[in-house]
Parts: C-alpha cells; structure tokens; sequence
C-alpha cells in the first residue's frame, strides 16, 4: 500500500574470533601423530561433516545422552528457570545446530542468545533460522575455540550470563582440564552461572554401544577425522585400512575412542612420516565420566558455591546448576 514501509529482518550477527594459523595447526597435529600414544584434539573431529555426523549420532538409540538431557530439561523446565536468572544472556558453548538451547527460551526468557562453536560456518543457517522464530531475540553468533581459552567478545553482552554447556562435553576435558575451564566458564558468567549436562558412571554395556553403535555413524564421524587430515596436512590416510575402536577405561572412568591400524602402514606427508603397527592406535577422543558427588565437587572447587542438580530415575545423566 502507498506510504507503507517494510522493515527489514532482524539479523544475527556473526564473529569469527578462531583464526587457525596454518603452521601452528600443522605443527600440533605432527606432533600428535608423532607421540609415542599417537593422540589427537577431539576438536579435529568437527569439520562440516563432521558436525553433521554427530547430529546423526543423537538420532540414534544407543546415545542416550540426547534423550534424557532433553527429557529432563523438559520435565524440570519449571524448577530449572526458577533458579536462573531471567533477561539474562544464554551463551551457547558448543552450539552446533543451536536446537538445545531454542528449547529454553520459553522457560528463560533470555534478553539474548549467544551461540558459540569453533567456527561459525555451520552456524550460519541453524542461526539464520532460529532468528526468523524469535524475531524479537538479540543473537550473535560466535566462531571460539574455548577449549583453549574461553575468551567472549564484548558482544556477548553484559550483566549476568547464563553459560549452556549441554551433551556432557565437559567430558572431552581431563579433570584437571575441566576444573580450569569451569573457573573460566564461572568468570565469563558475570554474577549468572552454569547450566550444564554431564554423564554419569554406568555400566560398560549401556556407555560402549553410545560411542560404538551398530549403524557405524560414529566410527564414520571417528573416521572423518582422518580426511580431515588429509586437507589439513597433506597426509595419505587411507579410510579402508583403519576402523573404529571405543571402550569404557574402568580406572580412570572415561570413555575413549581410538583409531586403530589394521594392517602395518605407514602414513606420509611433506617432510615427515609415521609408521603404525597392526592393532596401533591414534586416540581421538575421551568421555569422562562423573559420580554426582563428584562433579558437585569439582564445581565447588572451581569456585560456584552453590548447586542444583536434576537427574533421570535411572540415575543415568544429571543437569546441574551452578554459581555464586
């Protein structure tokens, strides 16, 4: 009609603060490839496919974690958001397709969304869409390595925080790694606090299948690591002569996956080399895994001195909030 205007869209904004030097990067997965236990950063793990791999893992029924997270946000959405802080900034860590975090929103109320990933690439469209529902939300999207260093631009916002770190991620962090980080993550949280998923020890039947389903979707995703490589530093992995190996390690409570050579060979890349024996591996990943007491434990330690915690009737997986 004359005289009338169209606004335009509101639109997420986009910062890309994780700019890998080429060097740098090639130097640390050499020297990965070269330890004595050949070892990699779990971060290697999500390129594009990668990302995409893992949401396929979270379909499946032997990974339970996605379920009874999702599950216990829902039954206890009330109680939760009781305890948070509303108009707070929700911060995002580990984003991926930002589906977790949108689930809380009514609940919470945030005043903004702020969803971090290690690039914002694959944020872009899950971001774009998000924003489209909640015209009204102020949301940024941000490209961090935090596993580094958990370093939030001023964008993020001020005032409290309510940092999300769901799908027992912490795991992927030694304990004293993650003690490190949950100080970080109680200084970035600017008088909010924590809201996030951890995976409780259980028997190895129930915790080997989620890391090694009958599908084959996480020994691909294990494996994409290995092409990944291939771009990152010119190396000759081929696909065929390794496979997937995931176990529960008893002892030091964790979950690991490997990628285990099935025949003697030897892997090539400019100016370096590393021969594997049949049945060698390159440790790719750990899941820890905690008693309830013990994580409530560790966040204490870490600083927050006070903490809920909900969980499943099977005792499976806890939600926990933390702050000052």
């Amino acid at each position: 009609m004359p005289g009338m205007t169209m606004s335009t869209p509101r639109q997420p904004q986009f910062f890309q603060l994780y700019q890998p030097q080429p060097q740098v990067l090639h130097d640390e997965l050499v020297t990965g490839l070269q330890a004595t236990q050949a070892a990699l950063s779990p971060k290697y793990l999500y390129d594009a496919l990668g990302s995409r791999l893992f949401e396929a893992i979270c379909e499946l029924p032997e990974y339970y974690p996605t379920r009874i997270e999702a599950a216990l946000l829902q039954a206890h959405a009330t109680a939760i958001a009781a305890q948070l802080p509303r108009g707070a900034t929700l911060v995002d860590l580990g984003a991926g397709n930002c589906r977790k975090a949108a689930s809380l929103f009514e609940s919470l109320a945030p005043a903004r969304y702020v969803a971090v990933d290690i690039s914002v690439d694959f944020l872009h469209n899950a971001l774009g869409c998000l924003q489209r529902e909640h015209p009204a939300m102020d949301m940024v999207g941000v490209g961090l390595d935090f596993s580094t260093e958990l370093a939030l631009p001023a964008q993020a916002g001020e005032g409290p925080r309510v940092l999300f770190y769901p799908g027992s991620s912490i795991g992927n962090f030694t304990p004293p790694e993650a003690l490190d980080f949950l100080r970080q993550v109680r200084a970035a949280a600017q008088g909010g606090g924590l809201l996030i998923g951890v995976d409780l020890v259980k028997p190895a039947n129930i915790l080997e299948p989620a890391y090694d389903d009958a599908l084959g979707v996480t020994a691909a995703f294990n494996k994409n690591m290995l092409l990944r490589l291939n771009r990152l530093i010119d190396s000759d992995f081929c696909l065929s002569q390794w496979a997937h190996r995931a176990f529960f390690n008893r002892e030091q409570s964790r979950i690991e996956m490997h990628l285990k050579a099935l025949q003697d060979v030897t892997v090539r890349w400019p100016g370096g080399q590393r021969r594997f024996s049949a049945g060698e591996t390159i440790h790719t990943e750990n899941s820890y895994k905690y008693q309830r007491d013990d994580f409530d434990a560790l966040l204490r330690q870490a600083g927050f001195s006070r903490t809920e915690a909900w969980q499943d009737a099977q005792g499976w997986f806890a939600m926990f909030w933390a702050q000052d």
